[in-house]
């Protein structure tokens, strides 16, 4: 009885020193989720070994943000270009583009884009601007 006493003490006290030291702190994920910039997806090729994802912001604040967000989403194995383009200011023949990235997923998405499988690429325009 004494041996089993002492196992289930020593049991429960390392399964309390596991617990306090594997608690995570939630509200940091919340903090980075919270802090990229509002986005729509507005097209997403959903097949094929090429596809393209279209996002729309209203503001350059946080694009390279918004891009990794988009960026891990994307799953399946497939080269992704984003277009990151902002919500105003083009017009029915010309998007107004503010950033361009590719994502390889897999060895489709690196014979696709020319990256490693899961690397990224991200390219901001230069001088573009999102007007009001």
């Amino acid at each position: 009885m004494k041996y089993r006493t002492a196992a289930v003490a020593v049991l429960l006290a390392a399964t309390a020193a596991l617990t306090a030291c594997s608690s995570s702190d939630d509200s940091s994920d919340s903090k980075a989720a919270a802090k990229v910039p509002s986005y729509a997806i507005t097209k997403q090729d959903t097949s094929g070994n090429q596809r393209t994802v279209t996002v729309e912001v209203k503001s350059t604040e946080g694009l390279r943000t918004v891009f990794d967000d988009v960026a891990g989403k994307l799953t399946e194995d497939a080269g992704y270009f984003v277009e990151i383009n902002c919500a105003t200011g083009g017009t029915g023949t010309s998007d107004n583009r503010l950033a361009n990235g590719k994502k390889a997923v897999g060895n489709i998405g690196a014979a696709s884009t020319g990256l490693d499988d899961g690397k990224t690429e991200y390219e901001a325009q230069t001088g573009a601007t999102c007007t009001a």
